[in-house]
């Protein structure tokens, strides 16, 4: 067995909740890659924090309110209307 954070038993433990039957070899070599990526999540903290960027403003323009297109302008080029509303294909 490895120094490895995590041992084989907590990979049987994971196995068995996944549903997945693992071998002897198996269990030792997956606890081993645990380990390892667990390792290179704990390398993270060792990177140095950085200033971050300045808050996001809204650079959006303000609404306006214009004129627009009447109901019946609207619906002129329709292929299909139904009581002045634009009628489309069946979804069921």
């Amino acid at each position: 067995m490895s120094d490895s954070a995590v041992d084989p038993d907590e990979v049987e433990h994971i196995a068995d909740l996944a549903r997945v039957e693992l071998g002897d070899e198996e269990r030792e070599r997956f606890a081993e890659q645990f380990g390892e990526i667990l390792a290179a999540f704990e390398a993270l903290d060792e990177v140095p924090e950085t200033e971050s960027e300045p808050e996001l403003t809204n650079v959006m323009r303000a609404d306006e309110v214009r004129e627009s297109l009447d109901q019946a302008e609207a619906l002129r080029n329709a292929e299909e209307t139904e009581d002045g509303r634009f009628k489309g294909p069946r979804v069921s």
